[in-house]
């Protein structure tokens, strides 16, 4: 007789495919992912560092990395569904290392492919004198850990501004949700925003027992 499993696993086979920065030929990612505490990362990397990029002839003004994700995701309910944050960094005029954007975007709850673009946004300085000081002393304005942009609070006083778009692959499969009354419902994909999906369908957790 078998017995009812008491989580289920999540898993992930993906990877970064390309980045456009505005006014910036190279770049490298930094990757973490963010989960709740019902949430543990039970193989794969929990971080990890791109290699450093430049805009290819072939593909226009994109940044082209095709660097590969793997990571398996083991939780007990789906709050606090993983999210994957990504920083862009790069050299500036003096060579110092700054930033030059974060994103962060949900992993797709329904098992499938996935193309998903991630805009990017770098914080501003408070005064074009702290912009011109931090460009001459080589110290952007960036946050202390990146994996803030995954939460809202503190974040409604932050001025930021856009600055392009890294798009990744996802993979997705799931195991033991509905053993444990969770459902995966489909609904049809809306043709607009900033998520692009290869499936046909969306879709959201839901408990039959709710």
């Amino acid at each position: 007789m078998s017995t009812k499993p008491t989580s289920f696993l999540v898993f992930i086979n993906g990877s970064i495919e390309n980045a456009e920065v505005n006014d910036y030929d190279e770049l490298y990612l930094r990757f973490s992912y963010v989960i709740g505490k019902d949430w543990e990362i039970c193989s794969g990397l929990d971080e990890g560092t791109t290699q450093i990029a430049h805009k290819s002839v072939q593909v226009g003004s994109k940044i082209v990395f095709n660097f590969p994700l793997e990571v398996t995701f083991r939780a007990t309910n789906p709050f606090g569904w993983p999210q994957l944050v990504l920083s862009g960094y790069g050299l500036d005029t003096f060579g110092n290392d700054v930033v030059r954007g974060y994103g962060t975007t949900h992993i797709p709850i329904n098992p499938g492919r996935h193309r998903v673009r991630i805009p990017l946004f770098t914080p501003r300085s408070s005064s074009r004198f702290q912009q011109f000081l931090g460009w001459i002393m080589g110290r952007r304005p960036e946050f202390v850990d990146p994996k803030v942009v995954a939460f809202n609070a503190g974040r409604e006083m932050t001025r930021v501004r856009s600055h392009g778009y890294v798009q990744v692959v996802f993979n997705v499969v799931t195991k033991d949700m509905d053993a444990l009354g969770y459902r995966i419902q489909s609904k049809h994909a809306l043709p607009t925003g900033s998520k692009q999906s290869e499936n046909t369908d969306s879709a959201q957790a839901d408990n039959h027992y709710s």
